[in-house]
Parts: structure tokens; C-alpha cells; sequence
């Protein structure tokens, strides 16, 4: 291709369709960005150094991992477990390129299930958000029976909660 922000989606289609996702060439099998990839030029220094490219991988790797784990603990309970996750792959993408792959295979899936669902009729979008709603529900409902109410709920919510069928 001639053009590096090209997009294209070859997956069961005759020829090149038009995703809206960047395709990036992954021929360099490094780990980490190497400094002349870098577009910052305060983190092209960091690189340039051994010691400081260590300790600045280290760090970006040591918390961008803490935040994917975190938003993976998080993705049973309704709330931002998704969005945290990819929250912590891309601080990770901004050093490894592993991360950036996994970012761009996550952000082609998200693309492709857009495209899916913006292309069914209103009544099947519907269905799918209710659907959701549903699932929402049953896990808020599973988490007040297992656990119980917390104790910082709001009284006035807490009543409401309790005649729920199962949660004391």
C-alpha cells in the first residue's frame, strides 16, 4: 500500500473495504518503540539514554499494567471495566508494541461491532441496548444478593433495595 493511513478490512470481503482504522506495519519486531519512532521529544531523550529508557519502560509498564488488571477486575460489575482496560493498554501502547497491537486489534473489533450495529434496524439496536439494561440489572441484582447492601448507600435507597427478592 502506498499509504500508511490507508485503511482496510480484508476479513471475508473480495478486496480492500474501508474500516476507519489505521493499518500500522508491525514488520519491526521490537518490544518497546525505538527513539526515532517516538514524537514526543522529551521521550526520544528518555530512549536515548540505556538507564533512563529502563527505568521510564519499567515505569510505564508497571503502571499501565495496574490499570489493565484493575479494569479487568472491573469488567464484571457494570461501571467503566472496559473503558479502564483500554485506558491500560494505551498507556502501555505509548511504550510496547505489543500493547500497540493488542490496542489496534481492540480498536478494529469496536469498529467492525459499530459498524454491525449501526447497520440493523432501530427495533434490533433496541433490542440490543435492552438486552444490555437486562444484563446490567442481573449482575447489580447477583452483587446486592451475594454481598448485601453497602453500608453507604443511602437510606432511602437501601429500603428500596432490601424488598428486591433474595437481598437482605
Amino acid at each position: 500500500m502506498s499509504d500508511a493511513n490507508e485503511s482496510v478490512d480484508t476479513v471475508g470481503t473480495a478486496g480492500p473495504v474501508d474500516t476507519g482504522v489505521s493499518v500500522v506495519d508491525y514488520s519491526d519486531r521490537n518490544v518497546t518503540l525505538d527513539a526515532h519512532e517516538d514524537r514526543w521529544a522529551w521521550r526520544a531523550r528518555l530512549r536515548r539514554n540505556p538507564a533512563t529508557h529502563l527505568a521510564w519502560r519499567t515505569a510505564v509498564g508497571i503502571f499501565g499494567s495496574l490499570v489493565t488488571v484493575g479494569g479487568l477486575v472491573m469488567v464484571p460489575a457494570p461501571g467503566p471495566g472496559w473503558a479502564v482496560v483500554i485506558l491500560g493498554l494505551v498507556i502501555l501502547a505509548s511504550e510496547f508494541e505489543f500493547a500497540q497491537r493488542w490496542l489496534d486489534f481492540v480498536k478494529h473489533h469496536v469498529h467492525l461491532w459499530n459498524r454491525w450495529i449501526m447497520s440493523q434496524a432501530l427495533w434490533v439496536r433496541f433490542l440490543v441496548a435492552f438486552a444490555t439494561l437486562l444484563l446490567v440489572w442481573a449482575i447489580l441484582w447477583l452483587t446486592f444478593v451475594v454481598l448485601g447492601v453497602p453500608a453507604w448507600t443511602p437510606d432511602w435507597a437501601a429500603q428500596h433495595l432490601v424488598r428486591l427478592p433474595g437481598v437482605d
